[in-house]
């Protein structure tokens, strides 16, 4: 399993996906990947190569930054204080 970043990173590229009511099929297409790839980052099992994260928020219309942004505030709602 992923450690907290990664999963992390996959609830927000997941959450981002589903509000547009994409299926991981229908992203990965748009982003140039393989549906398995995408699976395992959405589950926290992978972590994308920089160029990758570019693609998929150039698919899902968000900036780099604020996934970045997102991926840390769930970080560090995950850790203990």
């Amino acid at each position: 399993m992923g450690d907290v970043v990664d999963q992390a990173l996959g609830q927000t590229l997941r959450k981002l996906r589903m509000e547009r009511g994409w299926s991981q099929s229908e992203l990965a297409l748009r982003a140039q990947m393989d549906r398995n790839y995408l699976s395992l980052i959405e589950l926290g099992r992978n972590s994308p190569s920089v160029r990758m994260l570019v693609r998929l928020c150039s698919a899902l219309d968000v900036r780099t930054a604020d996934v970045l942004e997102d991926m840390e505030r769930r970080v560090q709602a995950q850790r203990p204080f």
